[in-house]
This record gives structure tokens, sequence and C-alpha cells, in this order.
């Protein structure tokens, strides 16, 4: 099998899946959420808390997990991975957080697999089922993440000291209050770099099927928006014309 040249990685195609490999694997060592606290228990501080793509959660989760208690909203158990901290016998299992590295590792490594393709036509193949696959793995992790917070959120212990807390879902990105402790969810810069990379990806997917270099590719991605734009009103143009045709047909 011959490996690509020095010469071929000038390609956006190829170059591209390499950078998202590199901010997939950057991604890991910073927070993918993070949470501001506000709560009377601590009238002068904002906790702060930071979650990864693995089970460990930065800040004051200490604090936090006080705080939880007394609406018995806790942290997930991840099962596989030991957490830097200890999970209630009653918090959500949560084992796919312990995977949280796989996902990001089979992604970056599919992605050096597709950049150095022996040729043209696997090159395109494989960009195209990167593009997929990505989609999937990351929809699947958002869907997954969304579900886990709606189960913690609705699975408070009965036996928590403030009764008649009702079930909520913290969201991903957004304001929500909780009793009196009112908490503003935020991205953090693992998730940015995550979307960086996916960013990548879709670039080099769309121009599969073009040998372009980095100049050209910058000249395409300028005419983008106008090209976008032409292309709508071609579009709803083309539909105008069907409507008045079908008008006057009857």
């Amino acid at each position: 099998m011959t490996l690509p040249s020095r010469d071929d990685f000038r390609d956006p195609r190829r170059t591209l899946p390499v950078l998202a490999a590199l901010c997939l694997l950057v991604a890991l060592a910073f927070p993918m959420w993070t949470i501001s606290v506000h709560a009377v228990q601590y009238p002068d501080t904002v906790l702060r808390l930071q979650l990864y793509a693995y089970p460990h959660i930065g800040g004051d989760y200490a604090e936090m997990a006080r705080l939880n208690k007394y609406i018995g909203f806790y942290y997930p158990d991840p099962v596989l991975w030991g957490p830097n901290y200890t999970p209630e016998p009653t918090a959500v299992d949560v084992p796919e957080w312990s995977l949280g590295p796989v996902a990001f590792l089979g992604v970056a490594l599919s992605s050096l697999v597709v950049a150095f393709a022996p040729d043209e036509t696997r090159l395109r193949r494989g960009l195209r089922w990167q593009f997929a696959g990505t989609v999937v793995v990351f929809g699947v992790l958002l869907a997954d993440i969304q579900y886990r917070l709606y189960q913690a959120g609705h699975s408070l212990d009965p036996e928590a000291p403030v009764m008649g807390v009702s079930g909520f879902t913290p969201p991903l990105w957004g304001k929500y209050e909780v009793a009196n402790i009112t908490s503003y969810s935020r991205f953090g810069l693992g998730a940015y770099l995550a979307m960086v990379s996916v960013g990548l990806l879709v670039v080099a997917f769309y121009y599969r099927h073009e040998s372009l270099r980095f100049t050209d590719l910058a000249a395409r991605l300028r005419r983008a928006p106008g090209a976008l734009r032409q292309r709508l009103g071609s579009a709803r143009g083309h539909r105008r014309d069907a409507d008045s045709a079908h008008s006057g047909g009857e």
C-alpha cells in the first residue's frame, strides 16, 4: 500500500481530518460543560463546576454535592470508572460516561486513517463514511446526555431533607432554577474544540470530490454565503415558476 506523500497533505481533504483529530485529542484535557451556581447558602460566592468527557468533575464539586443533597439530586455513578467523588447509593448509573474518551479517540483515529488513504477513490469514500460516523457518534452522545440529565432530574431521592421539589431537566445550555438554587449551564472549551473538529470534517466532506489547495479553499469559503443565497433564490424562483404554471393550467 502506497501512503500519501508530504505534498499530498497540501490538499485540505487530508489536512483537515488531521487537524480534526488533534482537536478531539486536545478536547479531552478540557471541560465539556461548565455550570455556574448561585445559592443563598453561599451569598458571596458563585460555585463553579467543570464536567469532562470522562468521569471527572472539577471546581466546587464538593460544595455542590452538599447543596444537591438537600433536594436529593446526585452526581451520576459512572460504574466502570472510579470518579473523583463518591457516588451516592441511589445515584443514576451512567456507565457510558466512562466510554466518552473511547468515542473521542475512535473518531480521531478514523480521521487519521481517512487522511492517510492511499488513493483518491478511498479518500472520497473515507470522507463520506467519516462524516456519517461522526454525525452518528456525536448525535448519540448528545441525545444520551440529554436523556441522562432528564433521568437524574426526575429521580430525586424521596428521603431528601427538602420535600416537594418537582422533577427538572438541567439544560445543556441555559438557566434553570431549582428550589433556591439558580444555575447557568455553558459549553466548556472541550466542547468548542469538538465543534471545531466536526466543522473541519464537514468542510472536508463537502469538498471531497475536489482536489484543492488551502488558498482555493479559502476563496471558496469566502464565496460560500453568496453562493448559498444565490442557490436559495434560484430555488424560490423555480418554485414560483412551477406554482404559476400550475395555476395557469387550471
